[in-house]
């Protein structure tokens, strides 16, 4: 245990003179936004799901690195077909398996700072579902929307189609035969994942068929490793190595990894048309596009002296995002999660994994984003970050 215990010291001792001389670069100011982020997914008789992207991306500075020219956007795994862009600004589109599974866009034009561009386009996409994953006689799909390392979005919506589904999670707005779920105001690298599940006997599945990703993890620690040495240099690979050396003596030490959370919920009611100027209100919406007046009426947070007399319904709304709530068409749940370790013993402790649910996780924790990003010069860090998947392809070459 002593020797043990030694180890450790001399490699934090070791960390901390590398990381005295080693200067780490700033984070630029971001080059891009994602004003709304909507996904639609339809399964078919076969079991695949259509999957229909519309995405407002908007420019916000094209002097340092360029204009934008094309994009990667994340897809499930690289069993889809028929992918086609759906506007007339999408010049072509094509799979990209370069560290991940991509749909790479490239556009009939270049977009300059303050310019957005709308685009659309449609993938068929299997191996998103498992027969009797969870339960006997019931199958599971499961799905992330490819996220980004280095772009905000301001509106995340999901639409899956109902039709013959039994249940799902985490809970949701029900619309016009939809299940829907949104988030706003989602940071880089933020992420929703959701389940649904049907009987066996709904579709067409595959005994043979499971969930698959775009990577796995043996390449996403091989593809970080890279990253670091490449762009940062050795010294910061060796920093690292004995990070993970030193969670993993901490881990076998007897360290846990609770999974407490505090939850944060406020009840909102909307007006269902703006006081500014009368328009409708349409789903999802917190400010009315024409005026800029907002439609919130008023919010209330919800305490648990709240939940535990009038306000029980809201007990059952744990998960991230906005939920219809009461029998009000007017009146949602804005649900906010954070996570609070919880440690055992004396010490505390966290991991993390690329291996994230249906999504084409590219390396996410070292290297590159698994939603894709912004793209148009081969030999430039667009986002300032580890490592973009260009610099790999380099190095085949």
């Amino acid at each position: 245990m002593k020797r043990s215990f030694s180890r450790i010291l001399l490699l934090l001792t070791l960390a901390v003179l590398l990381f005295t001389t080693i200067r780490v670069p700033v984070q630029a100011d971001p080059l891009d936004e994602i004003e709304n982020y909507e996904i639609n997914a339809v399964v078919n008789e076969d079991a695949t799901v259509t999957l229909t992207y519309h995405i407002d991306w908007r420019v916000l500075d094209s002097g340092s690195e360029g204009p934008l020219s094309w994009v990667r956007v994340g897809i499930p795994n690289s069993h889809y077909s028929e992918a086609q862009g759906l506007t007339d600004n999408i010049k072509s589109i094509k799979y990209d398996s370069s560290g991940g599974s991509y749909m790479r866009i490239d556009f009939d034009r270049e977009y300059f700072a303050g310019e957005v561009v709308t685009f659309e386009f449609s993938v068929v996409q299997d191996y998103l579902y498992q027969v009797n994953k969870l339960e006997e006689g019931y199958t599971v799909y499961s799905f992330t929307p490819g996220w980004f390392d280095d772009i905000a979005v301001d509106k995340l919506t999901l639409r899956w189609k109902a039709d013959k589904a039994e249940s799902w999670t985490p809970d949701c707005l029900v619309l016009v035969g939809n299940l829907v779920w949104m988030q706003h105001d989602m940071k880089p690298r933020d992420t929703l994942t959701v389940s649904v599940t049907y009987p066996n006997d709904a579709y067409g599945f595959d005994l043979s068929k499971k969930i698959e990703v775009g990577n796995s993890n043996e390449y996403d620690w091989i593809c970080g490793l890279i990253g670091v040495f490449l762009f940062m240099g050795g010294p910061i690979a060796i920093i690292v190595v004995i990070v993970k050396a030193i969670s993993k003596n901490l881990y076998r030490g007897g360290a846990a990894f609770g999974n407490g959370k505090k939850i944060t919920r406020t009840k909102i009611v909307y007006y269902n048309s703006c006081p500014g100027c009368g328009s409708v209100r349409g789903e999802g919406q917190q400010k009315c596009e024409y005026c800029g007046h907002t439609f919130v009426k008023s919010e209330e947070v919800i305490e648990e002296k709240d939940i535990q007399k009038n306000e029980k319904e809201a007990a059952k709304f744990s998960q991230e995002g906005e939920f219809k709530y009461t029998d009000s068409p007017d009146t949602f749940i804005r649900v906010h999660v954070v996570p609070v370790p919880r440690p055992a013993r004396s010490y505390s402790s966290s991991h993390s994994s690329c291996a994230h649910s249906s999504c084409a996780c590219a390396c996410a924790c070292a290297c590159a984003c698994a939603g894709g990003g912004r793209a148009g010069c081969s030999t430039k860090d667009f986002h300032k970050t580890n490592l973009r998947l260009r610099y790999l392809k380099n190095i085949k070459k």
